[in-house]
């Protein structure tokens, strides 16, 4: 599993003309199982993605694909963690 936190680069008004595509990226990852969760940091200067993938090599083409990457406003840091504990409606992907 990996976390991905997404910084934002630039104010928002000059992030807002890729977020349609931002989301439209993130929707795909979502029906090919790829991310889990996802959603804006408060206060909003950023973004956190939970991601399934088997390396970090997956995530980080996954990161090079998305819009927000593209266009050069916002950074992003991947942790790779082991899940140990979970709660019961997350057992079996922690199984799988």
């Amino acid at each position: 599993m990996f976390v991905i936190s997404v910084t934002y680069l630039t104010p928002l008004d000059q992030l807002e003309p890729h977020v349609l595509a931002h989301r439209a990226f993130l929707r795909e990852q979502y029906g090919r199982g790829m991310l889990l969760m996802s959603g804006r940091m408060v206060p909003p200067d950023g973004g956190i993605i939970i991601a399934n993938a088997k390396t970090r090599a997956e995530v980080e083409e996954l990161v090079r694909q998305d819009p927000f990457h593209i266009a050069g406003v916002a950074r992003y840091e991947i942790t790779e963690f082991v899940p140990s504990m979970t709660a019961d409606a997350l057992v079996a992907l922690r199984e799988g």
